[in-house]
């Protein structure tokens, strides 16, 4: 950074003078070169330095402070945003109006003793301003505050002081324990992708659990399910499948809470550090007592008003280009703080570590969204002592003699996947959707469709007979398992089918359609009288009657 003479270079003789002034120093050069060099010489006499320092208000002491910590410079967004800004008023206006015997903010306080000076250096995303204390000035007030800065970093260490406060009676309400359900969710979306259909919904949305798996290395980057990961993953009981991704996550670097959250969509080329913000806010919920219900929105007040930049180290509000999904405006500047940052504190308390076990909830009454949170182990350690998981597998398995199948969400994970890969995924009856009942049962049904589909995977009927008749609570019905040999052997020994039937009041009309250009469009021949019209081919029927002379009376289009 410049030192003090650079930094005063191009300021008019007016301005040195009123530094000179509150600085209580008389210059005797009527020049601004001569000047400079006069008050440059006393303002680093370390004496004056301590003394200027001393006479500070606590506002703008603080402020010096913020910026020595920092290393002598912050972007002066940031800067202004927390100190105050500084007046633009031009060399007339300033000695007219002395606003520096009134000054607005800290920030004018430090302008106006030359403390604090203003400039662009150049960063890893180009030039951005900062506000920055002289190089010289700097070193000064370092060798008067190291051995402050030593205690005060001392008993940081020894007492570190969690943001926010204990939730209150008001803020608790009702309890949404975490569990591990999310092992549930990545189950369904494991099975889903090895049959190449669409995911059926989920709790947890199937961006966030692809995000989880391919973290952990269960899925490849692309999205394909590996398989000896896979087989790993649901064959491992549920604590250490459950710390298995929590600890991918807790490494990744390709996780990106910001971008998988909620409610926003992140356009253009810009890049945060998903790792760094993981890492610091895992520090900081660290620090709050384990099994203490605690306020979410004055720890959300207590990150705005003391890390506000926690993911944005530069200060910058105005390059990401995110935008509220629901009406498309962009979220730019700092106004928006509880949209996108303050938003992704709580997706990562209420959402993140909820899912993984590790952060229990309540909502008060009246509220539709958590208000209070509880820490329920060391979350940023690394450690091998996971919470014992709240489920154990060994739920039921129905299978009834009409082919369908009801699996407990209890049930062994990879029994689940394994069934689900024969069979239709059924609707519950009461949602027009693919999803486990409310009960907490996954149904299916086996059907020739699905023998079919499993049979090109290299799937054998037989397997499912194994595979139910050791995991099935009360076996398997005698007549399902003879359907399922006959079909083994035979495949399908029958269909129902819907067809479009072309009936004519005499067989010569059936006779004369099969001689002219219809004739192609004509099926099997029920009748002398009836014939199977083929699919989608009604309308060339019609018009091949007509040149006929003949008009068609087409039934299927009544309701």
């Amino acid at each position: 950074m410049p030192d003090l003479f650079h930094s005063l270079l191009k300021q008019d003789i007016g301005h040195l003078r009123i530094i000179a002034e509150l600085w209580g120093i008389e210059l005797d050069s009527t020049t601004a070169e001569g000047a400079l060099e006069e008050l440059c010489a006393s303002l680093l006499d370390p004496n004056l330095l301590a003394e200027i320092r001393a006479s500070l208000p606590p506002e703008a002491d603080s402020a010096l402070t913020a910026l020595a910590h920092a290393g002598g410079r912050l972007p002066w967004q940031t800067f202004t945003r927390r100190y105050g800004g500084i007046r633009e008023v031009g060399a007339g206006k300033r000695d007219r109006e002395k606003p520096y015997l009134n000054p607005a903010s800290a920030a004018e306080v430090l302008y106006y003793r030359g403390l604090l000076a203003r400039a662009f250096f150049d960063t890893q995303k180009g030039p951005q301003e900062f506000a920055y204390i002289p190089d010289d000035l700097l070193e000064l007030m370092d060798k008067g505050m190291n051995e402050e800065r030593g205690k005060e970093e001392e008993a940081a260490d020894s007492v570190s002081e969690p943001l926010g406060r204990p939730a209150s009676p008001g803020e608790r309400g009702r309890d949404l324990p975490a569990g591990d359900s999310l092992l549930d969710d990545a189950v369904t979306l494991l099975a889903a992708l090895r049959l190449g259909m669409e995911p059926p919904p989920t709790t947890i949305p199937h961006a966030i659990l692809q995000a989880f798996l391919q973290a952990a290395h269960i899925l490849s980057d692309k999205g394909t399910p590996q398989p000896e990961a896979v087989k790993q993953f649901l064959e491992a009981p549920r604590p250490q499948a459950l710390q298995r991704l929590q600890e991918a996550w807790q490494s990744s670097e390709t996780f990106n809470e910001l971008k998988l959250m909620p409610g926003i969509v992140c356009e253009g080329e810009w890049s945060n550090q998903p790792l760094e913000t993981r890492e610091f806010l895992l520090n900081l919920l660290g620090e709050i007592p384990q099994g203490k219900w605690w306020s979410l929105n004055a720890f959300l007040r207590g990150i705005k008003q003391n890390y506000a930049d926690f993911q944005r180290p530069a200060g910058d509000y105005d390059s990401w280009f995110i935008k509220r999904a629901a009406d498309g405006v962009y979220l730019r500047g700092f106004a928006h703080w509880d949209e996108v940052d303050g938003a992704l504190v709580k997706f990562f308390i209420t959402g993140i570590l909820h899912w993984l076990g590790e952060v229990d909830l309540s909502i008060a009454e009246g509220a539709t969204e958590p208000t209070a949170f509880r820490v329920r182990s060391n979350v940023p350690s690394q450690r091998s002592d996971i919470r014992p998981s709240t489920l154990d597998e060994t739920g039921k398995i129905k299978v009834l003699s009409n082919g369908r199948i009801a699996v407990e969400r209890t049930a062994p994970r990879v029994v689940r996947y394994q069934i689900s890969r024969f069979c239709e995924w059924e609707e519950d009856g009461r949602a027009a959707k693919r999803t486990e009942t409310t009960q907490g049962e996954y149904k299916y049904r086996i059907t020739v469709r699905s023998l079919a589909k499993a049979k090109e995977q290299g799937l054998k009927a037989e397997h499912l007979l194994v595979l139910l008749s050791k995991h099935a609570e009360a076996g398997i019905p005698p007549s399902l398992v003879k359907a399922l040999k006959r079909w083994e052997v035979h495949g399908v020994e029958a269909r129902v089918e819907t067809q479009v039937v072309l009936r004519v009041s005499r067989s010569q009309v059936l006779e004369e359609m099969r001689k002219s250009k219809a004739a192609k469009f004509l099926g099997e021949v029920l009748s002398p009288t009836a014939v199977i019209v083929k699919s989608g081919a009604i309308q060339k029927v019609m018009e091949a009657m007509a040149e006929l002379g003949m008009l068609l009376d087409d039934l299927t289009e009544e309701k």
